[in-house]
């Protein structure tokens, strides 16, 4: 919950403008102050004060602890310029916060930690339970200072600067194993480890949780790695089993009895086929998806033993992010874009996509470009690079799954990594919206491309679509090779359509030399339009109107009178 504080008209106006936009997410604060923001502090988990930085640190100054358990804290000045982080920014998510109530008011996000401000990715905001120096050693990343990485376990993370992974006395280690860090040495626990847990019906938690405890602290495991329970479905609803998960902050995961059955285990046993229809629960839900056994079942100490559990060790899972940078203009990629391209350790794409975003990336982003015309051998190396843990971003223009990279990386990827798909503004609507509504009722898009498609094929949705009396865009139209196809195309069109019906022409559309027009289907010359050209034909209810064109949601038109 986020706790809004304000103390004067001005104030009051921008926190109902939050309040209004997250109903769900913030508290209102209202009283003295100073009584305000101590009673949000202690209650909620972030905070946005409209008040002067100085005011807020006087106020919080006596209520601070420490940075694993503070809430975040942003202001925000009188006249709305600014939503500063104040304190918090990693721990307590206000530099992010900080950026969402900048964009909402039109405020200028102020985030002054010392990682954030280079663009190198903080320590303690890989996702990972994070132990040691933190401070010492990012200060080191920072000064550009060698720092060691020991990578117990190959596990997806953003990209590092060069100064990350020689042999140094400041070293990033990430283990799942329950060690101290030593000195100046940070340690990331990656999710690595699941635990499958049996239990007998109103089992304690004290013995389910005793037992997976010491499970873990008997195979030198740390409980910080632990990504989740799993069980068996008739035990969703055991309360033990209910309640270690929610004191270990981990979910719940279960299976049906059909498919723990057909979990290869070392230790079956005629006791849970009896009782829940699998020879085995704990070592079966724990391997269902995989992984290296590192504690066989094991039963609790009680007498009778009550329940049981066994731990096992997923491979980490590449990630793949295939993300639409949209149309061209930077207003129009995408927030969750922009998220994906920071998180990327590596980046595959087209030379010129990857001139449009090399400013967003991390240092250290290791970049993998080429040309023209290898979209399959992109989706390929992007696929292996995943496949070797790694944190992969693989580019295209618009909406990646438009005639771009989503199609041929999905073919090529199997379900040993994590496929991510990010949407993007397609060229298609990036031209609608500068046309007016060309797209108001049913719609297609066709590649006018026969590099991929036979033409055979192409010209049978064309006539289909004509037919249909569907308005349709046309992507790849022309090229100096391929001149054709679109006098094809619109020939097709003509024999369905008045040659009046209005044509929009957008050419590099949101970008820089954007240009566009309207025409009729009679009078568009094919010789004008290229591959950076997105053509839109309406269909017979299509109008121009005020110079805009606008297709109708229904058909329903009354006679305009005369």
């Amino acid at each position: 919950m986020i706790g809004l504080i304000s103390a004067t008209a001005a104030g009051s106006a921008a926190r109902d403008r939050l309040a209004a936009v997250w109903p769900d997410r913030v508290r209102v604060y209202d009283g003295p102050v100073g009584d305000a923001v101590r009673r949000a502090f202690a209650e909620c988990e972030q905070l946005v004060c409209f008040l002067a930085t100085g005011a807020v640190v006087r106020l919080i100054a006596p209520l601070l602890g420490d940075k694993a358990s503070d809430p975040g804290v942003v202001c925000v000045d009188e006249g709305g310029r600014f939503a500063v982080s104040l304190v918090g920014g990693h721990g307590g998510g206000a530099n992010e916060l900080a950026r969402e109530v900048g964009e909402l008011l039109g405020a200028a996000p102020v985030v002054t930690t010392a990682t954030d401000a280079v663009g190198v990715p903080g320590l303690d905001t890989l996702g990972f339970p994070v132990e040691g120096d933190v401070a010492s050693v990012s200060r080191a990343v920072l000064d550009g200072e060698p720092v060691e990485l020991d990578l117990e376990l190959s596990w997806p993370l953003p990209a590092l600067p060069s100064n990350v992974g020689r042999p140094a006395s400041d070293r990033i280690r990430l283990t799942d194993r329950a060690v101290e860090p030593a000195g100046r040495e940070v340690l990331l626990r990656p999710p690595s480890l699941v635990v499958g847990v049996g239990a007998s019906k109103n089992a304690p938690v004290e013995e389910v949780l005793g037992l997976i405890e010491s499970a873990l602290h008997d195979a030198g495991l740390s409980v910080k790695s632990l990504a989740e329970l799993a069980t068996v479905d008739a035990k969703a609803g055991e309360p033990g089993i209910v309640a270690a998960a929610e004191r270990l902050g981990v979910p719940l995961v279960t299976y049906s009895a059909e498919e723990l059955t057909g979990v290869d285990v070392p230790n079956p046993s005629d006791a849970p086929l009896a009782a829940v229809g699998t020879p085995s629960v704990a070592e079966a839900a724990a391997l269902l998806r995989g992984g290296e056994l590192l504690v066989p079942k094991r039963k609790s100490a009680a007498q009778p033993a009550m329940a049981t559990c066994a731990v096992v060790r997923r491979p980490a899972r590449g990630r793949l992010a295939v993300v639409g940078l949209g149309p061209g203009a930077r207003d129009l990629l995408t927030p969750r874009a922009k998220a994906e391209l920071r998180r990327a350790s590596v980046l595959v794409g087209l030379d010129q996509y990857v001139d449009q975003i090399r400013d967003l990336l991390r240092p250290g982003t290791r970049l993998l470009e080429s040309g023209l015309g290898a979209e399959e051998e992109r989706a390929r190396t992007a696929v292996a690079e995943a496949r070797k843990g790694q944190a992969v971003v693989l580019i295209g223009s618009g909406d990646a799954g438009v005639y771009a990279m989503a199609s041929p990386a999905l073919a090529e990827a199997s379900d040993d990594i994590d496929v991510i798909g990010v949407p993007g503004v397609t060229a298609a609507l990036a031209a609608a919206a500068i046309l007016g509504a060309p797209l108001g009722h049913d719609h297609v898009s066709i590649s006018l491309s026969d590099l991929h498609t036979p033409w055979e094929v192409i010209e049978r949705r064309v006539r289909a679509a004509a037919e249909a009396d569907i308005v349709v865009t046309f992507y790849n139209p022309r090229s100096r090779g391929r001149d054709w196809q679109l006098p094809k195309a619109l020939a097709i069109l003509a024999g369905h359509r008045e040659p009046t019906t209005p044509v929009g022409v957008v050419r590099n559309a949101s970008r820089a030399d954007e240009s566009s027009r309207l025409t009729t289907l009679g009078g568009l010359d094919p010789a004008t339009v290229d591959m950076m050209t997105v053509v839109t034909v309406g269909n017979t209810a299509t109008r121009q109107i005020a110079g805009r064109m606008v297709t109708p949601r229904g058909y329903r038109w009354q006679e305009e009178p005369n």
